[in-house]
């Protein structure tokens, strides 16, 4: 399995549920940025706990692991649990998100796109995509969060609403950060714009 199989997987998984979700993480920011490999896809999921059995039992214990308590954890605690394919090395993290404003402005924002050839799917708006990537690298320092959220200023930079994240960048703390990768992404050369994601083309490869 390629990750290419997994996501329409959970995809369609989700929709057939009638779940609200989003793909986000490194996955979006290859959609709206620059080509890398990933194995993992970061989803969040608003997951009832009534519907967690049902869920569960679409990933079967013969090509998957997924813990049935995890998930039920996860749920309570408006935390995260992973499924993962062994065969493959491939997993998702399913978040399962709080009801704080930013998270209802996520869902409010998502953009349906076509990130692979016959599929639709859900993903967070670039916008939101590169604030969480603040998020993740305020907490951690990763470097690859800068590279990630200056890969998608450069390709998608034109469609990005910076008011949008500089609201909200003051809203939850992240204003030295975001000042810092705006200053990082004035130097990189630019790219042209690939796709229009409003409209679910396709990026070119």
């Amino acid at each position: 399995m390629e990750p290419s199989d997994l996501l329409p997987y959970c995809v369609q998984l989700l929709e057939r549920m009638r779940v609200p979700y989003f793909v986000t993480g490194s996955v979006a920011t290859i959609y709206y940025g620059e080509p890398r490999y990933t194995n993992d896809i970061d989803m969040v999921v608003a997951l009832p706990a009534e519907r967690a059995a049902e869920f569960v039992r679409a990933f079967p214990a013969s090509s998957f692991y997924l813990s049935d308590e995890a998930v039920r954890m996860a749920i309570e605690a408006h935390g995260q649990f992973n499924i993962l394919h062994p065969e493959s090395g491939l997993k998702v993290d399913v978040m399962i998100p709080e009801d704080t404003p930013f998270n209802r402005s996520r869902f409010a924002r998502t953009v349906r796109v076509r990130p692979t050839a016959g599929l639709e799917a859900c993903f967070a708006a670039p916008e939101d995509v590169i604030i969480k990537k603040l998020e993740y690298y305020r907490e951690g320092g990763s470097e690859k969060h800068l590279r990630d959220i200056t890969g998608v200023l450069k390709i998608s930079g034109e469609r990005i609403d910076r008011r949008y994240i500089a609201e909200w960048a003051a809203r939850l703390g992240l204003d030295a950060v975001w000042n810092a990768v705006e200053r990082r992404a004035a130097s990189a050369p630019s790219q042209s714009p690939r796709g229009d994601s409003s409209t679910g083309e396709n990026r070119p490869t």
